[in-house]
């Protein structure tokens, strides 16, 4: 102020405004190169899960990328490995999932419902510029049914900055459910099959959970040479796209681990104790207390003697592990192990 004061601006708090985790693609605990076959669903850089459905053979390499726009490091970049035209409700997808109890600040289901802008950066590679994609969202409701929105959008071989405004839901039938299972889905459909394609639903809509392509829809797997490339995904409450928010690497991977964790001990083994039942067992917390109860691997490690070490019990907080037997000559220990939390 003029007088020398300072007055917060409580109105424009633009802090922890992005719901979408890893947006710029920087944590990649399972690894940076995936080949996914071509019926697969599965996660690949943090966050971001691959998927093909029933009528669509989404065979392809997924990469974390360095071709980025500028303020950005990284990319998920996306190829396919063989030719496809989708089926039937075949659909070829990039998928993300935000917990329903993350987005009750939407007010879904009041006379306040409050919009909703999803922005994203994206280009293709030089075969397939110009070619038409789908964005398409859905949200769960609490008895379990879904709406969703699609619209159009058309990236070329140069990064583009895409942003589109959905209003809020007043239907008082239900809101977003308020729970830790999945409240909004966020696809990029670049593939669908002629049952799947349909206008553009720029509002909320009820038509169950599917993956839609709008008309004039492009299909990403006519060509081996194709290449699609997203980074920058923000998902904020308000109708105005702000600058993408940027986390460090730390506060992504934290976030990151609620859902998925990969720990490598190479440095130092976690040798397992040997208890008074003549049983070797190791108990562990998890750097980051997980989304609920997680499914536990160990992927790497010393058998050594008395049988293989498997998973005793799991929590959101601990993993227990468990090897019967006395062993011979080195003690049992773990290098690596996972633990799956996700939506």
């Amino acid at each position: 102020n003029t007088d020398g004061t300072c007055t917060a601006n409580i109105t424009n708090n633009l802090s922890n405004r992005n719901k979408v985790i890893n947006g710029e693609m920087l944590c990649a605990q399972r690894g940076t190169s995936f080949s996914p076959s071509a019926s697969d669903q599965i996660y690949t850089l943090d966050r971001f899960q691959h998927v093909a459905t029933s009528g669509a053979a989404f065979d392809a390499t997924v990469t974390q990328d360095s071709s980025a726009p500028v303020g950005f490091s990284k990319s998920y970049k996306v190829t396919p490995d063989a030719t496809n035209t989708p089926t039937g409700g075949g659909n070829a997808v990039i998928r993300y999932k935000i917990e329903g109890q993350d987005l009750q600040d939407l007010a879904y289901g009041t006379s306040s419902a409050k919009p909703l802008t999803i922005s994203f950066y994206a280009k293709t590679g030089s075969e397939n510029s110009g070619d038409q994609y789908t964005l398409c969202l859905f949200y769960f409701r609490a008895d379990g049914t879904g709406k969703t929105v699609s619209v159009a959008f058309t990236p070329t071989s140069t990064y583009q900055r895409f942003s589109f405004e959905f209003a809020g839901d007043t239907d008082a039938t239900y809101g977003i459910r308020n729970s830790i299972d999945m409240g909004i889905s966020i696809q990029w459909v670049l593939a669908s099959g002629p049952d799947d394609i349909k206008a553009a639903m720029p509002t909320w809509t009820v038509d169950g959970t599917f993956f839609r392509g709008v008309t004039g829809q492009s299909n990403f797997l006519d060509n081996t040479n194709n290449e699609f490339y997203l980074t920058g995904v923000q998902l904020e409450v308000g109708s105005v796209a702000t600058d993408f928010e940027h986390r460090s690497f730390g506060q992504e991977l934290a976030l990151c681990q609620r859902y998925f964790q990969k720990i490598a001990c190479s440095q130092m083994y976690m040798l397992l104790i040997r208890t008074s039942d003549n049983q070797h067992r190791l108990i562990l917390n998890h750097p980051v207390t997980m989304r609920t109860t997680p499914t536990g691997t160990m992927t790497s490690g010393n058998q050594d003697g008395g049988g293989s070490i498997t998973v005793e019990a799991v929590t959101d907080d601990t993993i227990k592990f468990r090897q019967g037997g006395t062993g011979s000559g080195n003690a049992p220990s773990i290098s690596e192990y996972t633990v799956n939390a996700e939506l």
